[in-house]
């Protein structure tokens, strides 16, 4: 095992670990692809209850026959959250007609501040494609639960601000609502949209 692919396998098991899962040993090969030591691949993804950023009450099934990029984080992550979403949205540029076929969501992991009002404001900032959701906090753990994703909220300072920590990977879902693929943190627009034209094509 080469020390990149032991570092990831670390980071899985942590984040399995603070969420309570029973799984099999995963491992994340350098090309991004979840093998498993047990039978098959880790289930990742599936039914959710959130709003949208326009106030619309949506579910998993609101984006069923589109590719999903799915990506978890909060609008007052100061640097990843923003350098990933600029990611998605120049992939998105990248991928031409073959986005048409793509819908990116961002997931709040931080419902108490990310309201409706303020996620509409936030994501005017990246691609017009993107959508973001929030509810409650229930509902936001259940689909991270449903994701795999590792969040928690720091102690707050003395003005009552305080950040996340999360893992930020972003997650490729077919259009059955399926797990294909996700994206580790620096991934680039270009292996980003290599990646899914790939698989929007069969490749």
């Amino acid at each position: 095992m080469t020390f990149p692919r032991v570092m990831l396998f670390v980071a899985a098991t942590v984040i399995a670990v603070a969420l309570g899962l029973t799984v099999n040993t995963l491992f994340i090969d350098e090309q991004g692809e979840v093998t498993s030591s047990g039978v098959g691949l880790p289930t990742i993804g599936g039914p959710f209850e959130l709003v949208d950023h326009k106030g619309q009450a949506v579910t998993e099934a609101d984006f069923s026959g589109s590719f999903m990029l799915v990506f978890f984080g909060y609008t007052y992550c100061p640097d990843v959250c923003p350098t990933e979403l600029q990611v998605i949205g120049e992939a998105m540029d990248q991928l031409g007609k073959d986005g048409d076929k793509v819908r990116p969501l961002m997931v709040t992991i931080d419902p108490e501040r990310d309201t409706v009002a303020v996620l509409a404001e936030y994501i005017d900032n990246f691609h017009p494609s993107l959508t973001a959701l929030t509810g409650s906090a229930e509902q936001i753990k259940a689909a991270a639960r449903a994701y795999r994703v590792y969040y928690a909220k720091n102690p707050a300072d003395e003005d009552g601000d305080y950040f996340m920590d999360h893992s930020s990977f972003v997650y490729l879902m077919g259009p059955d609502g399926k797990y294909l693929h996700h994206f580790s943190p620096m991934t680039t627009p270009e292996d980003m949209a290599a990646k899914v034209r790939a698989v929007i094509s069969g490749g």
